[in-house]
């Protein structure tokens, strides 16, 4: 089936929520696009003048911290200045009307949680949030030196960001809060991400095995478009959204 005969408009997609009062977003990069941090696998998103083997690995980030740490702050840089959009805030609209059960986001932003949202499952962590390597302690913002980094607790662990690096697993919390909301969906709304990294992209498949209609909003298609979406929303995410919610 090609994507245009499932292309709907934001008043359709109001009316799918209409219908539904379990619904659950999955966002990716899409959605934060409009806040000003680009796609990392955009042409000038982080990974055209990172390699992610040499800066996003685990394996990197304990072998050589300071290597790491130059990207590292450019990513706390631009992350720490993005405000939420529209988009944003129109998802945290939803879940004031009870109609959003809660979002998964494989975003690192905390984006969704400063526009309001209060279920929030954090897929692949918080870049905002620091703790020790070793030990886990938490270590807030405000006491790091983000101009020397890196940083070590007092039980000499590397103090790294609360996010989920290449070769690490996604927290099991996480992972089970996920699943939870994929099966208890009756409207999976997936925005700003192509569902080809794994393995956040079994969560649809895991919500379509439980009934549920899968709604994309992307700016074009994507291989999922094809195989598992119902409705192909388009178009920029701090656009649509604030035109979903009006039409409710």
């Amino acid at each position: 089936m090609k994507a245009k005969q499932k292309e709907i408009t934001p008043e359709l997609a109001a009316a799918l929520l209409r219908q539904g009062r379990r619904a659950v977003a999955l966002t990716g990069a899409g959605i934060s696009v409009e806040s000003g941090i680009p796609d990392f696998r955009s042409p000038d998103g982080l990974w055209s003048r990172f390699d992610p083997v040499e800066y996003a690995h685990i394996r990197a980030l304990r072998a050589n911290p300071a290597k790491v740490w130059t990207m590292l702050r450019e990513m706390e840089e631009l992350i720490s200045r993005a405000r939420p959009n529209p988009a944003h805030l129109a998802l945290a609209e939803l879940e004031a009307r009870g109609i959003l059960l809660g979002i998964i986001t494989q975003n690192v932003d905390n984006l969704h949680q400063a526009a309001g949202s209060k279920r929030v499952v954090e897929y692949h962590g918080n870049a905002l949030r620091f703790r020790c390597d070793l030990c886990k302690a938490p270590h807030p913002r405000e006491t790091l030196d983000f101009q020397q980094p890196p940083s070590y607790c007092r039980c000499s662990g590397l103090i790294r960001p609360d996010v989920v690096f290449f070769g690490e697993a996604i927290p099991a919390a996480a992972q089970a809060e996920a699943e939870v909301l994929a099966r208890e969906c009756d409207l999976l709304l997936v925005i700003g991400t192509s569902g080809e990294v794994a393995p956040a992209s079994y969560l649809p498949y895991t919500a379509r095995e439980s009934g549920a209609i899968i709604v994309e909003n992307n700016l074009k298609p994507t291989r999922l478009t094809y195989t598992l979406t119902d409705h192909f929303l388009p178009g920029p995410a701090g656009k649509v959204w604030p035109l979903v919610v009006q039409a409710l």
